[in-house]
């Protein structure tokens, strides 16, 4: 060989998935649609505590006149506060318990998945096995008994919810994983000593991002609702702090006289939630696509 010859490379590990995935991604039309439908709603709920008071005039907890009456901006609530200033201030909390319950449960359910696939044996079989039996606990039902046991806090929320995504994510990624440390790639590192910890980040989480970005929009779009659903059963985030979920519960009995406290909080979570699914649904079709063209 020369000196000229240019060093061979290394195996192919699929590096650089990610950023053929988002190219995917962003060609398709729905995900733009979902892009801006989630951006919105994401732009909203950060930048609306910021334009309180100067832009109803009130506080998210000042009262603006008697209960459910046309004060204020878009009306009062059930204790008189007004109505806008409540829903602008209400979407930060709920985004971030939903991306820490995301966050988390991502953490768990790959680490478990990945470490469950490529070490097999007794290991892979307690990983499942515990799996499973968190799969039969009904998510709401565990999300309660917490809550009551322990109080309505945030952090409680948070690690609730993903805990109960963790097993759902494992199995996900386990089943991933599995395709993916039989590679020639995976073996040559093997080979050559590499550390198991460096195989698992470097070779074997880059060519499993597909299904893992498909399951964390899921796992997004279910935490977004539990957190709403908890907050609005009076679990969740207490009064007198903002929040969607809350609101609705708040106003949802004067819904025909002032009905600006429920449909706010209302359209905006289910206009987070249509622009989620669209982008995993997105998501999937992108990684489906990645996959066909990499087939020999």
């Amino acid at each position: 060989m020369s000196n000229t010859d240019p060093a061979p490379e290394p195996p192919a590990s699929g590096r650089g998935t990610t950023a053929g995935l988002l190219g995917r991604l962003l060609r398709q039309r729905q995900a733009r649609v979902g892009l801006v439908l989630t951006g919105a709603v994401v732009l909203l709920a950060l930048l609306g505590p910021l334009l309180l008071p100067w832009a109803t005039g009130y506080t998210s907890t000042g009262f603006a006149g008697r209960p459910y009456q046309p004060d204020g901006v878009l009306g009062t609530d059930n204790l008189g506060r007004d109505v806008l200033s409540r829903f602008l201030a209400g979407g930060l909390r709920l985004l971030v318990y939903a991306g820490l319950a995301t966050l988390l449960g991502m953490v768990l359910g790959v680490v478990a998945g990945m470490v469950a696939a490529y070490q097999g044996g007794w290991l892979d079989t307690l990983v499942m096995r515990g799996n499973d039996v968190l799969l039969a606990l009904p998510q709401l039902v565990v999300a309660l008994l917490a809550i009551t046991v322990l109080g309505p806090q945030g952090w409680v929320l948070v690690t609730v919810i993903g805990i109960t995504h963790a097993p759902r994510i494992a199995r996900v990624t386990r089943a991933a994983a599995s395709a993916v440390i039989t590679e020639d790639y995976v073996r040559a590192a093997e080979m050559y000593a590499v550390p198991r910890w460096r195989i698992l980040t470097q070779d074997v989480l880059p060519n499993i991002t597909g299904p893992l970005m498909v399951e964390l929009g899921l796992r997004t779009t279910y935490s977004i609702g539990a957190v709403a659903s908890l907050s609005f059963l009076g679990l969740g985030l207490q009064p007198p702090t903002a929040d969607w979920g809350l609101m609705i519960n708040e106003n949802r009995i004067a819904l025909v006289l002032q009905p600006w406290g429920v449909l706010l909080p209302v359209l905006a979570i289910a206009v987070l939630t249509v622009g989620t699914n669209l982008i995993t649904d997105s998501l999937a079709r992108a990684s489906a696509r990645g996959g066909a063209e990499g087939a020999p």
